[in-house]
């Protein structure tokens, strides 16, 4: 009997997109599809379009930009989009025709302009489109699989052709803020093309993958809903993680098997009537090519080889926990608290349990997020009390800000210029622009109280980091006009005493992976953490369940990589309740 995730894989189109949530296991399940399509025979490319991708990892080969065989399977490939290679060559792309023609300082000026955000977005996203709308691109592989950035991120890249298409055709100053359009201009046929072979299910299938888990399951939905309206709508579910206890009557087994159970149950319509995969948890982590083919074989009903084995064993002693971490918070004063980390670890849970122990010792909290698939109103539910609560919108941010652009020069442009600088507001840019003004505001509230910040997963916040550096020199030559908290910005995520950042890992490979590159671009950037935390431990809770004790001593290793990397490391237990609301709060930080 063939598997779930093999006959998905086998019946699916040219283009296979996989998305989600994340941490739901989207590279997993893809890489488990493409090890299967590669030993039916196929050629297949993996790409990854996660500026924060660990597809080298989970495939355990060297990737790059180019397109590498993948060790240990015939006919796989895989490649990262790497978003700044991408942006220096759009760059010198645009430049490199006016070296040694026009003066060194207006070269310099050029590049300058072309070093924000908007260019690392539109370069990646011009790689992705050859891929998908340029027939030659990806000819010699008979199946393209992209794991993409979690959801938010996702949503962003597939608009955008639409997006650049509309404001290419209603621009008439021939410019934007990525130099000249005629560069533009030349990709409108490839982003026709683009968009129409997203819409064709013949040839695209879009993934959803999730876990069973409520809020991973109501973002799929909305994704689903979203795409569908993008005209993508060949779509599938993957149900990822499935956990089905033994006989041993243990509580901690039942309580995951019944949140699990609950969430399927109650499943969002808009996901209800999809084709469905279930993949059962493992008991290892789908790393390497055999990690990756055991979990293409895994079927749910099947029982997991599992050994039971020792508890954890770190330095002798057990880690301080989240009411220790709010003690040294409130300790420190006011200023901004940023949970960081990879999609699916829990920094929303986080920032949310910080917020209300906070608000509840009686100190001013105000709780936001710049994640585009917001989740923190979910999350603090009816624990919001004194405190406020917010999120970053980008369509609400947009705008506010092409408002009070508008405003300011209706007094004093002619009708014809005030008519171009609509249009050039118009651009996708202008949304960068928006948040980033959103996200110094918001920073800026911590002079007086505790602003809690979740951000959004780590290829995603990198960018806006990268974005703050950008406009910190930008407004530094021309700081006439600039609000202040923008100038005060890139100072103050620098100041340890202003802003904390807390990275939140879980006790496995990936995750503990990706934050310790986190904290190394982090540290390019000036910016120190101020903790770590290792969350959802099975390691620290009791259980009689083989597989769930099997996990937990798989944890063991890293904690010891955490601990060699942070000197102030706190871990959270999984708990039997799902941690959402006051109730559930309040029994995280006791945990």
């Amino acid at each position: 009997m063939i598997s779930p995730i093999r006959q998905l894989a086998l019946g699916a189109a040219r283009y296979l997109f996989f998305t989600g949530k994340g941490g739901v296991g989207k590279t997993s399940v893809a890489c488990a599809a493409g090890i299967t399509l590669a030993e039916a025979g196929q050629r297949v490319l993996i790409v990854s379009t996660d500026p924060a991708s660990n597809l080298d990892q989970v495939l355990a080969t060297d990737l790059g930009s180019d397109h590498r065989p993948v060790s240990g399977v015939t006919g796989l490939f895989a490649s990262n989009l790497d978003p700044e290679v991408a942006a220096a060559e759009y760059r010198e792309a645009l430049i490199g025709p006016y070296r040694g023609i026009l003066p060194p300082a207006t070269v310099a000026t050029m590049e300058e302009q072309l070093s924000g955000a908007c260019t690392v977005e539109i370069a990646a996203f011009n790689q992705f489109a050859h891929l998908v709308g340029d027939p030659a691109a990806a000819s010699e592989f008979d199946v393209v699989i992209f794991d993409t950035a979690p959801t938010g991120h996702t949503l962003r890249l597939l608009t955008l052709p639409t997006a650049w298409s509309d404001f290419i055709d209603t621009n008439t100053t021939g410019s934007s803020c990525l130099g000249p359009l005629a560069g533009l201009q030349d990709q409108r046929d490839l982003y026709a093309r683009t968009v129409e072979t997203l819409s064709d299910p013949s040839l695209t299938t879009l993934v959803l993958v999730s876990r069973p888990d409520v809020s991973a399951l109501r973002e799929a939905a909305r994704s689903s809903v979203e795409l569908a309206e993008l005209g993508i709508r060949n779509q599938r579910l993957v149900l990822n993680g499935i956990f089905a206890p033994g006989e041993s009557g243990d509580c901690i087994a039942d309580a995951l098997a019944a949140r699990g159970s609950e969430a399927i149950h109650t499943m969002p319509a808009a996901l209800v009537h999809l084709p469905r995969t279930d993949v059962p948890l493992i008991v290892t982590s789908p790393i390497g090519i055999e990690g990756l083919r055991a979990l293409a074989d895994a079927m749910v009903g099947q029982p997991t080889r599992a050994t039971a084995v020792a508890g954890l064993e770190w330095e002798s002693r057990e880690p301080r926990g989240l009411r220790q971490l709010v003690d040294e918070l409130a300790a420190a004063g006011p200023g901004v608290i940023m949970t960081m980390g990879k999609g699916g670890v829990g920094k929303t849970t986080m920032a949310a349990a910080i917020a209300f122990e906070l608000a509840r010792r009686g100190l001013p909290v105000h709780l936001s997020t710049t994640d585009p698939a917001a989740h923190v109103a979910e999350a603090i539910a009816d624990a919001a009390g004194t405190l406020t609560v917010d999120r970053i919108d980008p369509d609400t941010e947009v705008a506010a800000y092409r408002e009070q652009v508008l405003s300011k020069a209706r007094g004093s442009l002619e009708p014809q210029a005030l008519a171009l600088l609509e249009e050039d507001l118009r651009s996708p840019c202008t949304e960068e622009i928006a948040v980033f003004g959103a996200f110094a505001r918001t920073v800026a509230r911590g002079a007086d109280r505790f602003v809690v910040l979740d951000t959004a997963p780590t290829g995603h916040t990198l960018l806006l980091l990268d974005a703050s550096e950008a406009y910190h020199r930008e407004v530094l030559r021309n700081s006439a006009d600039t609000p202040p908290e923008i100038l005060a910005l890139l100072p103050r995520l620098r100041d340890p005493d202003y802003t904390r950042v807390l990275i939140v890992t879980l006790a496995e490979a990936t995750p503990v992976s990706e934050a310790r590159r986190l904290q190394d671009d982090l540290a390019r950037a000036g910016i120190a953490p101020f903790a770590w935390v290792v969350n959802q431990s099975l390691a620290l809770v009791e259980t009689a369940d083989p597989t769930l004790q099997a996990r937990g001593g798989n944890e063991a290793p890293y904690f010891e990589m955490v601990a060699a990397i942070s000197p102030r490391v706190f871990a959270v237990p999984w708990m039997p309740e799902s941690p959402v609301g006051e109730h559930g709060l309040s029994a995280l930080v006791g945990a």
